[in-house]
């Protein structure tokens, strides 16, 4: 198997060289990654297969292709350690961290430490995560639920089906055509898990893992095998009794396909664990800001707003409507609008190749005067070539307005750093346009 792994705005070299990868794996991950629902109608904009490389857009996972498999990486600086001299492991430390909060997902350092993030690979610091807390979960029992059955008994149990009874059991009246409930463990939830067992079962390549997952399998051998695709997940109801499940879930959505990424299996061997970093770090920074403004009587709202540019005059029909990523609230007035751009922004704005681009800084305008908000802000992750420290790098006026277009850093190191961070930005801003 041939393992590689390389950062997203980076190349990997394909041919015969020492460094490269052979260009049949390159040709088969590219497959693979063309598969996914994230690479678009054309079947491109993960990879860029070029002549001699390939190159990773604003996506990041695992790819899996049969003999070989390909990581991508998150490109958020860091000062590398003995330990983790190209710091892989901190990088996979982060996008588990940025995946935690997206989906609600508690981790405490221990078992992140336990998940081994430096020697493994993304996919099985994930499947590590997901077997682990599957493992916990069944030492408590497997969740039951009472299931509609019918059956043809000697004595009558539950309900008499009086139609079948007379029809197609007439001739034989010592058979009961009976419909009863029984509590069974062959549940939508339970199905979930052994198909979420079986793929990883067929992934992994880490002993622990591998070991793990049989064992689960044997666990799970009583319960149905159900297609991905004919998975019941409206089926699955969570309540007192089973809330424990609920991260499980999660996880089991996550790897078997959900928002942030897909996961595919055809005809050809393969596997992708795909996230797109702008959809993510959107999620990840507006649920930490909700957490951030806690109890200051500012409120969050993700995708929210959904005004319209425009309204025809002749019939008033509302056309092209408007989704800021983060509106930031006091009671019902619009206080401040978030844009998350997961770019490595240059300290200039009008700097030609890493500034803001003219498309986002008019759709901040429009947003601006939609929602009747002066405070806009374009927010990035922050890294090293930036002279300045997180926080607000550079202030606008937009024409003779009171209107000010920010554009913004944060640096993702611990999540309560990064609250610190947010909660500073927002109310500063805050105040500033009280005065």
């Amino acid at each position: 198997m041939i393992r590689r792994s390389l950062l997203e705005w980076q190349s990997l070299a394909h041919g015969e060289g020492e460094e490269c990868i052979p260009a049949w794996a390159a040709d088969r991950l590219v497959a693979v990654a063309r598969r996914s629902p994230l690479a678009g109608k054309n079947g491109k904009g993960i990879l860029e297969h070029g002549r001699h490389a390939l190159g990773a857009r604003q996506v990041v996972g695992v790819i899996v292709a049969d003999g070989c498999a390909l990581e991508i990486l998150p490109k958020i600086d860091a000062k590398p350690s003995e330990s983790d001299p190209d710091n892989r492991a901190y990088l996979r430390d982060r996008l588990v961290h940025m995946l935690a909060v997206a989906l609600d997902l508690e981790i405490d350092s221990g078992t992140m430490t336990s998940l081994g993030s430096q020697r493994d690979t993304l996919l099985e610091v994930l499947i590590g995560l997901f077997s682990r807390k599957l493992a916990d979960a069944l030492r408590q029992g497997m969740p039951r639920r009472y299931m509609a059955c019918e059956d043809e008994l000697p004595a009558l149990r539950g309900r008499l089906d009086v139609v079948r009874q007379f029809t197609r059991l007439a001739a034989s009246p010592q058979r009961l055509a009976c419909r009863f409930d029984e509590l069974s463990p062959d549940t939508p939830l339970n199905q979930i898990m052994k198909a979420a067992v079986s793929r990883l079962l067929r992934v992994s390549n880490n002993a622990d893992n591998q070991r793990r997952l049989a064992e689960l399998g044997f666990a799970y051998a009583d319960i149905a095998d159900v297609p991905v695709s004919g998975l019941r997940w409206d089926d699955v109801h969570l309540d007192r009794t089973n809330a424990r499940w609920k991260e499980l879930i999660t996880l089991a959505r996550l790897l078997l396909g959900d928002r942030f990424q897909t996961s595919s299996m055809g005809r050809q061997d393969g596997f992708s664990l795909l996230f797109e970093m702008n959809t993510l770090f959107e999620e990840y920074v507006g649920r930490l800001l909700k957490r951030a403004l806690s109890g200051t009587g500012f409120s969050v709202s993700l995708q929210g707003g959904r005004l319209f540019c425009l309204e025809n005059e002749t019939d008033g029909r509302q056309v092209f409507q408007t989704r800021p990523d983060i509106l930031v609230k006091r009671g019902n007035e619009v206080v401040q609008i978030i844009d998350t751009k997961w770019k490595r922004i240059s300290s200039r704005i009008d700097d030609p190749k890493q500034g803001v681009s003219q498309a986002d800084v008019y759709q901040m305008m429009a947003y601006g005067q939609i929602y009747q908000c002066n405070s806009l802000s374009l927010l990035y992750p922050h890294h090293f070539a930036l002279a300045d420290s997180p926080g607000t790098l550079a202030s606008h006026r937009i024409g003779a307005d009171q209107a000010r277009l920010r554009t913004m850093s944060v640096e993702l190191g611990s999540r309560q750093a990064v609250i610190q961070q947010l909660r500073q930005l927002t109310l500063e801003l805050a105040e500033a346009e009280a005065c």
